[in-house]
This record gives structure tokens, C-alpha cells and sequence, in this order.
């Protein structure tokens, strides 16, 4: 399609956009004849990403940022080569990280440009390359060694000589200014050596700084230069760890991609994963999130992935690579043990703003007691560049010496692609075997952790989760994505339940397995862990508003399907009167609620009605409540609620001044204190503005204090009582709130509505409660996790902002508070204070 497009002259210097925009150049390269024997590039350099075709198929990536600007034609013209000849350039107009305005995690700037700053045809010389290089490395080894180490002062002198014996002028020198470098090079290291398992490594993210649509062309990029190597240099090793992307609704994984729009790379790639050098880990559909994904969502991110495997590559992985996320729950061992991995890899902790983790290779403990063993690259980073520095300090900063003497080296461009180049290759076959260095051999994943189990017996273990101290506002930005996620997973559970039920009874009914399968992997695809998060730009934003909205509309209709094949014949009118209401439940114990329901008239009417068990019943006459719920307003303008359950008494500000057990008359909120106070903090993190909260913001607390509209009752009692009330939040934002009570209830529901218009604020909602313990549970996938209430260590005031599912509480012996929530992931309880951060 853009080989026939109408091309005209560009020059050097030239500006295109705007931003996500794409452009395509001719280039007619005519390479002179006295060129022959001479390695020739092409050479192109600009502030956007580029891909060289040629012959209508890719060849090259070209980012400026990555280190790749030029593309080999010949590594030796020979007089028979095609002298002439045509490429064709796919410009990107945006950089290796997004387009951000003024910095790099700002807002894209919509109108901005990428210049084409050199487009040329060059020699290249390769014996200058490879003597800097060696220069290069031995300056580094002279510089970091120490002064007290002999080999720095060798490294040092024999560049000296190097730059004596070497006359720039004449080419003649070179050799014998390599064979100094060389000397050094070959002289070898004793067997006690720590050593490195260097692994080539593009992380790729799904989507972030940039939208879903421009991750395709990043992984064509990415790829097609990493094969490129691989070509060239047989013992490459490639770790590539994303699976799963979906750019339109039907397009479901990165390699399914690849093979449909680049069926000539996805051949190639095929041919370096048989002979094990392109290797596929990871074991989930997408580098998922590690804390917000319900327990059914990490089964089907592993499922999904663990499948995807075996039909791709007739095998399963054994190694869970989750580079980059923040955080990682307490029950990921026991479903990766489930899902057949017993290896995971990771770094991220080393981002931990207060506390240094103690291991780099360790065994970590789920809350079932399962089992993994777990190595983070001790040189703290998945995008080494091979320098010297980075494989002493992999050495260095390595915590578990004497337990362990191998570990990971991750080296290649990442986040925004780009992987490995050659020169990281050409440096690290210097340093391969070095006396003063450690060993540096080119691995994979599974010989590293091969020797790590065999070194394992003295290795320590890490009960819990893996809490990452930074990146604690990602729990809370973006509401409506973590709406979206919630709201998404329960929909998906309830047609799975349902339609189950209706196969189980009706033969004729059809499993919606592929219809499902598109729903679950929208809904992975938007748990990557820059997208559920929130930490990404507003194109993001949109295209997972998108495809939740898919979900539910799929969803629901999925969902009738199945209920009028499960219930046809209750649902007949002659079956049943038209006062009578179908009423399903799909949790796994049988309920007694209030429902609202439409009346003859058309209205909303409200029914006490009991189901059964993941089934359901068809309510004729409501049962009346052994006690209906009575609500009072008192003198002082504030109302009571009550249903023979729990007492509650409301100030005329929404506050909750008394929540009452009636039985035992226990009293829940403090003598003085307010429940259901919210509170605004400002938000002013260090640096990570979407993805931060700092410790600080805490000593910013404001109650919110003005009233818009005043406490009134909405509903007198009976099945149900309700009152409702306005404050104004902050400078712009409004929240209403509509407090219920039912009959035969435990519990009091909030509905709450805000209309957030403020910038760099933080609003929560606080309950005290009469309950002293020094820990309090949180819902995690498939379990809960108890966390300190106090703050009597580092390790325990680092945690001041934590996250949770469905809900927290705090108990004591025979008596606790729980706070419940649909929609909301971050939290905290601090002494006798339950706070949901909204």
C-alpha cells in the first residue's frame, strides 16, 4: 500500500507530524563502484522511529534512542552486487518514548514534529569500530577496578601503549594496537569466579507512554533488528517476555500479529525459536499488574499464556517474567505452581524508595505455603547496555554472595523496544572470560536457573508478598479504568456461571467458549501494568474505556442468552403472573436481600427475597421482614436508622456518629469521633505524578467540611431506609452520597457520587472504629493478607498507602468492622482508622 503511493523530494532538516502520525520514504541508493570490498551502511538518523524495507519485506528498526542508526547493505562490496538499488523507510512520529511535552512522562504534545536529521550512504570502517571498542573497555576497567587492583593499572598502561603504537593516518598500526587489547582480553579468571548469565532482552510495553496501536510497529521494530543479530552472531540468546496484544477488538497476541502482518519475520523468528535462540517467556498473555487483577484474572492471564505456549512452541513455560510491575501479591507462588512454573524473575523492588531488599536469589512463600524460586538481576536493571560498570556492580550489589554464584544480566533497550545491539555483543565477547572481571557467558533462562537450583540449599526464603514501597497512587488513579477492571470481572464470572448452569440443563444450549475467550483477553490486555494502573497517557485511557464497554454490552448479551435458555420455561407468560420476578444468584451461597424490581405501573418497587445457592428463584409475594427498618430525625437535625441488626445514627454532615451491634449493644465508632469522614490531601509526589503518593501527604489532612445540600430522608422505612446529602470537595468537585439500610441487612451501603474536578489532590474517606489490633486483613486474589496497624518499623510505615480487593477489616477477639467496596483498590488502616482511598 505504500510502495504505490505518489512519492516527492524530502531533504535533510525537514520536519513531519504531527504526533502518531506515519511516513513513508523512497530511498534510491546508487553505491559508488570504488567502493568495492568496503562494508557500506545506510545511515538515517531522526527523532522519530523508523523501519527499513526492503524487498517488501522489514529489515531494520531505526531509533535514535536505541542506539540504531544504520542499516549494513554490504559487509563487502563485491563487483557483482547490485549497485543500485531501492529501500523504503516507515517513519513513526514519535520517539522511542512517546511524545511527551517538556518531559518524559508528561502529556503527548499533539502537534509535534520529528526532523529527518542525516540520511546517507557511508563507509564503515570496521577496524577504527573495533579499536575503540577495545579502548573503550579497557579506560572502564583502568577507571573502576580501583586502585588497588593491579588489573586496572594493566588495563590502563596497555591503552596507553595502544595509543602509542597506533598512528590514526595509517591503518597498518591497528593490529598490533588490537593484539595489546587482546593480551589483556585472554588473560583468564580462576574457577571461584561469580558468574554472569547474559540474556539479550527487549521488555515492550503494551502500552504506555504511547497508544496499543503503535506497540505493533514497536515490536516489528524490535524483533526484526533482534534477528538481524542473531544472524550475524550465532550466539545470541533473545528473552522475549510479551505475549499478548490486542489492537482491535479480534486481534488477540503480539506473535498471532506479527505472523498475520509479517509473516516473512514471523517465519524467521520461528526458525531462531526451534534452535533456541528466540525465547518466549513469561507464562501470562500480558506483563500484567501484580496486585489489582482478581485471583480468576491471574488464573486466566496464566492459562491464556501458558496456552498460548503449547500451541506456538509445543511446550509450556517454566520461568514467570514480570520485570517491571508494582508490587507483586502473596498468592502468585501458588498459582504459578498451579499453572506449571516454578521460577520467577523480577527486579522491580529495587525501586524501593525506603527500604533495600535483602535477597537477589531466594525462595518465596505464597500464603499456601507454595513455593518458588525467585532471582532478581542484582544489577538492578532489565536494560543493561554492557558496560563495565554494570557488570561489576551486578557482582557488587549482589546480597546473597556465598549462597549463590551465578546470577541474570538483561541487556537491550527496553520499555520502548529496541533490544540488544551489536556493540553490546562486541563488548561483551571482550569481557567474556577476563581476569578482574567476572564471567560473562551468553545463557537463557533456563540454564540459569538450572545451576541456581543446584546451589539452592542455602538460599533464605520470603514469606509474602513482594510490597513495592513507591508507585502506591497507581491503586487509585484513573477510577474509571479500576471501575471498568471490577465491574468487567464480575460480568465475566456471572456469564461463565450461568452459562455453565444453562449447558448443564439444556442440551441444545452452545458454551460461549470463543465469544468468551475475545471478552477475556480485552480484559487482560487492559491489566497490563501501565494500563489497570493508570500510568499512562490519555489515548490509553480511552481505548480501555473502549474495551470495557465492549465487554459490558458482550457481556450482558451473552448473559440474557444464557438466562432465557437456563429459565425458558419459568419466563413463558403463561408459566407465571405479572406480578412475579426471576431473581439469580451467581455466588456460592444462598442470599436474602432487597431488590428493586419494575411494579405494574411501571415503577420501581422494592421485595425481600431469598435465592438459593448459584441459582434462582421466581418471587410472586415478597416474605414481609421479621422487622422492617425505622428511620427517625432527632431534634438536632441528624436521623437514625434501624433494623433490628445494627443501629445507626447519622449527623445533619453525613458523618456516622453511631454504628450499634443490637444484640450485644458493642459500639463501633469512638466516643467524639466521626465515621464516614472524608478527607483531602494534596498530591504533590517527587517525580512519578500518575503513579505516586508520598509518605508526606498524610500531614496535608483537611476534613471535608461544607455543606451543599443537607441531610434529608429518601426513603421513611419499611424494606428500606434511606437518607442523602451534598458537601463540596475541595475548590470545584462535588460529592453526594445516599446512605441505605435494608431489612434483615448487616450492613450499611454507601452509594457515592463525585464529580472530581480538582488536580494534584487526594480524596479518602475515613472510619475510626472501637477495635484495637495490631494488624488488620485485606482481600487478595483467592485469600486475604494481614498487614500492621502500626508503624513500628521501616518496613511497617513504608506501607502507609497498600491496596486490597473487595474489602478490609479489623478485628478482635469476638467483635470486628469491615469496610466493603465495588470498585476501589488502594487503602490503609492505621491504628483504629479504616481509610478507603478514592
Amino acid at each position: 500500500e505504500a510502495v504505490v503511493q505518489e512519492f516527492r523530494p524530502a531533504q535533510v532538516g525537514e520536519s513531519f507530524g504531527p504526533t502518531w502520525e506515519t511516513c513513508w520514504f523512497k530511498v534510491e541508493l546508487s553505491i559508488p563502484p570504488a567502493w568495492e570490498g568496503r562494508e557500506v551502511h545506510f545511515v538515517w538518523e531522526s527523532d522519530g522511529e523508523g523501519m527499513v524495507w526492503r524487498d517488501a519485506q522489514p529489515v531494520q528498526g531505526l531509533t535514535k534512542e536505541g542506539e540504531k542508526t544504520s542499516y549494513i547493505l554490504t559487509r563487502s562490496l563485491k563487483e557483482l552486487e547490485p549497485h543500485s538499488l531501492t529501500l523504503y523507510v516507515e517513519l513513526a512520529c514519535n520517539g522511542l518514548f512517546g511524545a511527551g511535552k517538556g518531559s518524559m512522562i508528561a502529556p503527548p504534545d499533539p502537534d509535534r514534529r520529528v526532523t529527518l536529521t542525516k540520511a546517507e550512504l557511508v563507509i564503515f570502517n570496521r577496524d577504527v569500530y573495533e579499536l575503540l571498542v577495545d579502548l573503550e573497555i579497557l579506560l572502564e576497567m583502568a577507571q573502576l577496578l580501583g586502585e588497588e587492583n593491579q588489573r586496572s593499572f594493566q588495563a590502563l598502561y596497555t591503552a596507553n601503549q595502544m595509543v602509542n603504537v597506533c598512528d590514526v593516518t595509517d591503518p597498518s598500526t591497528f593490529p598490533a594496537a588490537r593484539d595489546l587489547a587482546a593480551a589483556i582480553f585472554s588473560q583468564r579468571n580462576g574457577e571461584s569466579q561469580h558468574t554472569i548469565h547474559a540474556m539479550g532482552h527487549c521488555h515492550i510495553d503494551s502500552a504506555w507512554l504511547w497508544p496499543y496501536e503503535e506497540t505493533i510497529r514497536k515490536c516489528a521494530r524490535s524483533w526484526v533488528t533482534v534477528v538481524h543479530l542473531m544472524e550475524h552472531n550465532p550466539e545470541l540468546t533473545f528473552a522475549c517476555s510479551q505475549l499478548g496484544l490486542i489492537p482491535v477488538l479480534l486481534q488477540a497476541q503480539q506473535f498471532e500479529w506479527v505472523r498475520s502482518w509479517y509473516p516473512g519475520l514471523y517465519a524467521r523468528i520461528q526458525d531462531f525459536v526451534a534452535k533456541g535462540q528466540f525465547i518466549p517467556v513469561g507464562g501470562t498473555w500480558v506483563e500484567m499488574d501484580g496486585n489489582l487483577p482478581s485471583g480468576e484474572s491471574m488464573v486466566r492471564q496464566f492459562l491464556q499464556g501458558q496456552r498460548f505456549f503449547q500451541e506456538q512452541f509445543g511446550r509450556i513455560c517454566s520461568e514467570f517474567w514480570l520485570p517491571d510491575t508494582f508490587g507483586y501479591s502473596a498468592q502468585l507462588p501458588q498459582l504459578m505452581r498451579g499453572c506449571g512454573i516454578q521460577r520467577f524473575l523480577t527486579q522491580k523492588l529495587s525501586w524501593n524508595l525506603v527500604n533495600s531488599f535483602p535477597h537477589h536469589t531466594f525462595f518465596w512463600e505464597g500464603i499456601d505455603g507454595s513455593q518458588v524460586l525467585t532471582h532478581f538481576p542484582p544489577g538492578d536493571s532489565y536494560g543493561m547496555h554492557v558496560r563495565v560498570e554494570e557488570i561489576l556492580k551486578t557482582v557488587k550489589n549482589n546480597r546473597d554472595k556465598g549462597r549463590v554464584n551465578h546470577s541474570a544480566f538483561l541487556f537491550g533497550f527496553g520499555d520502548g523496544g529496541g533490544g540488544p545491539t551489536q556493540k553490546m555483543l562486541d563488548s561483551m565477547k571482550r569481557m567474556r572470560d577476563t581476569d578482574g572481571l567476572p564471567r560473562v557467558q551468553i545463557s537463557t533462562p533456563d540454564q540459569l536457573f538450572a545451576v541456581l537450583e543446584k546451589e539452592s540449599s542455602q538460599l533464605c526464603t520470603w514469606v509474602g508478598e513482594l510490597f513495592l514501597e513507591l508507585h502506591n497512587g497507581t491503586y487509585t488513579t484513573q477510577a474509571q479504568i479500576k471501575k471498568g477492571n471490577r465491574e468487567c470481572e464480575r460480568i465475566l464470572h456471572d456469564v461463565e456461571v450461568l452459562s455453565t448452569l444453562a449447558v448443564a440443563q439444556d442440551s441444545v444450549f452452545q458454551y460461549p467458549a470463543r465469544q468468551l475467550q475475545r471478552l477475556w483477553r480485552l480484559l487482560l490486555l487492559n491489566q497490563f501494568h501501565d494500563v489497570l494502573p493508570g500510568s499512562c497517557i490519555q489515548l490509553v485511557v480511552e481505548d480501555a474505556l473502549q474495551y470495557y464497554t465492549e465487554i459490558r454490552r458482550a457481556g450482558a448479551q451473552l448473559q440474557e442468552e444464557a438466562v432465557q435458555s437456563l429459565c425458558r420455561d419459568l419466563l413463558q407468560p403463561e408459566a407465571r403472573s405479572t406480578q412475579s420476578t426471576l431473581v439469580l444468584n451467581t455466588l456460592p451461597w444462598e442470599r436474602t436481600e432487597v431488590i428493586s424490581r419494575p411494579g405494574p405501573d411501571g415503577t420501581e418497587t422494592l421485595a425481600l427475597v431469598t435465592v438459593p445457592s448459584m441459582g434462582y428463584a421466581l418471587v410472586q409475594e415478597p416474605f414481609v421482614p421479621p422487622q422492617p427498618v425505622t428511620v427517625r430525625k432527632q431534634e438536632d437535625g441528624s436521623i437514625t436508622m434501624e433494623n433490628g441488626l445494627i443501629a445507626v445514627c447519622v449527623d445533619t454532615m453525613g458523618h456516622l456518629t453511631s454504628l450499634r451491634l443490637l444484640d450485644s449493644g458493642r459500639e463501633s465508632v469512638p466516643d467524639g469521633c466521626y465515621a464516614n469522614q472524608f478527607a483531602l490531601f494534596d498530591d504533590v509526589p517527587l517525580y512519578w505524578d500518575a503513579w505516586d503518593v508520598m509518605d508526606y501527604h498524610l500531614e496535608t489532612r483537611k476534613p471535608v467540611t461544607t455543606l451543599l445540600k443537607p441531610l434529608e430522608i429518601t426513603l421513611a422505612g419499611g424494606l428500606r431506609g434511606s437518607v442523602r446529602f451534598s458537601l463540596q470537595v475541595g475548590k470545584s468537585s462535588t460529592l453526594t452520597q445516599e446512605i441505605i439500610l435494608d431489612a434483615m441487612c448487616p450492613y450499611l451501603r454507601f452509594l457515592t457520587q463525585v464529580e472530581w474536578k480538582e488536580a494534584h489532590k487526594f480524596l479518602k474517606v475515613e472510619f475510626p472504629v472501637q477495635v484495637r489490633s495490631t494488624n488488620a486483613t485485606y482481600e487478595i486474589q483467592f485469600g486475604h493478607l494481614q498487614r500492621p496497624t502500626h508503624w513500628n518499623t521501616s518496613w511497617d510505615w513504608a506501607r502507609f498507602e497498600v491496596w486490597t480487593h473487595k474489602w478490609l477489616d479489623l478485628s478482635e477477639h469476638g467483635f470486628g468492622v469491615a469496610l466493603l467496596n465495588d470498585c476501589k483498590y488502594g487503602a490503609s488502616a492505621h491504628r483504629n482508622v479504616l481509610s478507603l482511598s478514592l
